[in-house]
């Protein structure tokens, strides 16, 4: 088993043997991102928020530690997952970390 590694945000970790990011709010685990690695990219196929945390950001929270992660890693971003293709939308400062190729999952619907 493979330790968490940390991210720039001291709640959330990178659970290399499960694919997720995951966000706690003290010892509980509040929510995570889960991707498919490969060697370039990291693809963000679903995230989870807990209910119980609802409206505590700790969403966006978690997407931009994961992102901030991937960019800090030289890696792309596939964003699958519609949270973090949304969370992306509106923060275009990420964009560039999608490949062109995969931009229109984050275009405005």
């Amino acid at each position: 088993m493979t330790a968490p590694r940390p991210t720039g945000d001291p709640d959330v970790v990178d659970n290399i043997d499960r694919h997720r990011y995951e966000i706690r709010s003290g010892t509980e685990l509040a929510g995570f991102a889960v991707y498919q690695p490969s060697d370039q990219a990291l693809t963000f196929i679903h995230t989870e928020i807990d209910t119980s945390y609802d409206g505590q950001g700790l969403g966006g929270r978690l997407a931009k530690a994961a992102l901030d992660d991937v960019r800090a890693r030289g890696l792309h971003a596939v964003p699958l997952c519609p949270f973090i293709a949304g969370w992306i939308r509106r923060h275009p400062a990420y964009l560039d970390l999608v490949e062109e190729r995969h931009r229109s999952k984050v275009e405005a619907e």
